[in-house]
């Protein structure tokens, strides 16, 4: 959550609370789909089915869970004036907001990601306007009691249900039609420790840690953290709650020195798909504890709490730095582009970390420049001297101006006394609210070093990032219990990348285009480092072989975790662990042959 609260915060607080307390009043804000045909037991209950819950039973379930049942109502509908909510005042709101992450953070149902509600309400009055493409009602669980509440109705009613935080998701896990959402973003709390000792062990870990809701977002994390001098590994988005972030590793600037996310997890609190809130630690329910931490969200059950070991907050040399080419076509900025990526294992060994865009035509909000090649933001750790960042890139730079004189250098280092005031700084400032897909790819520093020209080529052709996010720390990383669900390739990885293409809305070629695309640019890197895999909270659902590219060898293990603790699959996702047995038909979800068991 952005501290800055704006308009669109408040009024979207306020019409949280008005759903809340009117939905049992004024019944449904949209008629209901026109009802399919279902086989018994073949689809998951809809609003369209006949067994789907009578008004008393979901006025039954708002009573149980304290009055905190929502009937979702699609947050563009302000916009339609043929929608029963049609206010212009509040659609000039919802339009200002779409773009930015806070509207759709704040927002019960609304995701980040206009595709994964099917574009089924966007805030234009010349789109179509229906529900259907999101969830029919929302739970919004203050508590796990509340939590498990939730889920046994889903399950006792065979109802999809998903599990919203922020919806900060590219892989629309948190979305689904006609579901019941888990809206876990109330979860929110932070208590630290000197010490932690894991529930049914009989030793204490020494050292701070700290416990969390698990809808609590990283920058309000960071902020009560520093207030006593300590950090978590975390990401760079203001936006990211903590528990789909650990369930899918967690890759962070502090990774290359502390390893990711997932590997700093002590204990979780899980609300399972059968209704039983429990601990998992490396002392009891560990299946369940190795597979949370890089097994995937929405799909092991629903993360309430968790506690992590934290850091002392170092002091931080941060660097904005541009070298980039003004002429968005000459021929050398993509061998200059390999050149500098062969320098990222040098940057490693010094302790440079950090976020880089590689591309014929950067551009970033707020950076001071622009052009084809590398911008970037990096990090050095435990200085305030400049000084240091300067004397670590003065022979690249060297190198830069002797062989592409035409490159314009940028060259910003600027001290910080804390992890989080650089992060205040610093955090992602991209635009939400677009249809988007989005690939990745993990890359080994011999993959960067050992063929500049197949580099060049590469990231000719990919034209996207590299975050400079693991490296020793990740690969010599010690996760209690002696390993977690993470990719393997992650502990050879030195960079992760990321590309991205945009597609219009209400345009299913467009859509399915964009979706080959996305993963025709991501295969040049696929090839260049071809078993590497790739970061599953950064991708696509068409990933090739996306159960061994999001988690290697440790899938088969994953999904006889998946087939144990879930066996009729009340968690759904896609691509998520042990999803073969359903496929999505329109916006129904429905069972299909499967020789898995």
């Amino acid at each position: 959550m952005n501290p800055r609260e704006s308009p669109a915060d408040t009024w979207f607080s306020l019409r949280s609370f008005l759903i809340l307390a009117s939905v049992f009043v004024c019944g449904d804000a949209f008629s209901k789909p026109s009802r399919r045909d279902n086989g018994p037991g073949t689809c998951k209950t809809d609003p369209s089915s006949a067994e789907w819950p009578s008004d008393d039973e979901w006025a039954k379930l708002n009573e149980t869970t304290g009055g905190q049942l929502l009937k979702a109502v699609a947050p563009g509908s302000v916009c339609h004036p043929e929608q029963p909510d049609y206010n212009p005042d509040q659609c000039a709101t919802v339009t200002t907001g779409w773009t930015t992450y806070d509207f759709h953070q704040n927002d019960p149902i609304s995701n980040m990601w206009e595709q994964y509600n099917n574009d089924t309400c966007l805030p234009d009055p010349n789109t179509p306007c229906s529900p259907d493409g999101y969830p029919a009602y929302v739970v919004n669980a203050t508590s796990a009691d509340i939590v498990k509440l939730g889920i046994d109705f889903a399950r006792t009613h065979n109802i999809r249900v998903v599990i919203k935080s922020t919806g900060h998701d590219y892989q629309g896990r948190s979305q689904a039609p006609g579901a019941l959402s888990i809206w876990v973003r109330h979860l929110q709390s932070i208590e630290a420790h000197t010490g932690f000792q894991p529930q049914g062990c009989d030793f204490m870990i020494d050292g701070p840690a700290v416990t969390v809701g698990g809808g609590s977002q990283l920058i309000d994390i960071y902020r009560e953290l520093d207030k006593i001098n300590q950090t978590v590994v975390g990401g760079n988005g203001a936006s990211v709650s903590v528990g789909g972030y650990v369930t899918g590793g967690g890759h962070s600037i502090l990774a290359p020195r502390y390893g990711l996310a997932a590997d700093q997890v002590l204990e979780v609190e899980v609300v399972t798909p059968s209704g039983d809130i429990v601990v998992a630690n490396e002392c009891q329910n560990q299946d369940l504890f190795w597979a949370t931490r890089g097994g995937g969200g929405s799909t092991f059950g629903v993360m309430t709490s968790v506690t992590m070991t934290t850091h002392p907050s170092p002091q931080v040399v941060g660097l904005a730095i541009g070298l980039l080419a003004s002429d968005l076509n000459a021929p050398y900025v993509w061998d200059m582009v390999a050149y500098l990526l062969s320098q990222f294992p040098y940057l490693d060994s010094k302790g440079v970390s950090g976020y880089s865009y590689l591309t014929g035509n950067f551009t970033y909000p707020g950076a001071p420049f622009s052009g084809a090649g590398m911008g970037a933001a990096f990090v050095i750790q435990d200085t305030q001297n400049t000084d240091d960042m300067v004397s670590i890139w003065a022979p690249i730079l060297d190198h830069v101006n002797k062989t592409w004189p035409d490159v314009t250098q940028t060259f910003i280092p600027q001290a910080y006394p804390s992890f989080y005031a650089w992060f205040e700084e610093n955090y992602d400032k991209l635009s939400a609210g677009s249809d988007i897909w989005v690939g990745s790819h993990l890359l080994s520093a011999d993959a960067l070093t050992s063929n500049q020209t197949a580099v060049a080529e590469a990231f000719k052709i990919f034209d996207g990032t590299a975050y400079l996010v693991a490296g020793e720390g990740v690969k010599n990383a010690k996760p209690r219990g002696g390993s977690n669900a993470v990719n393997p390739s992650w502990r050879n990885t030195l960079v992760h990348t990321t590309t991205a293409v945009v597609f219009s809305p209400l345009n299913h070629t467009a859509k399915e285009e964009a979706l080959v695309q996305v993963n025709a640019i991501t295969e040049p890197l696929r090839q260049l480092d071809p078993g590497m895999g790739a970061y599953v909270n950064e991708n696509n659902p068409g990933e090739p072989d996306w159960q061994h590219s999001f988690w290697g060898e440790n899938y088969e293990r994953l999904l006889q975790i998946k087939r144990t603790i879930d066996p009729d699959d009340v968690l759904w996702c896609n691509p998520c662990v042990g999803n073969d047995r359903w496929k999505e038909n329109g916006y129904q979800l429905c069972r299909v042959d499967s020789t898995e068991g």
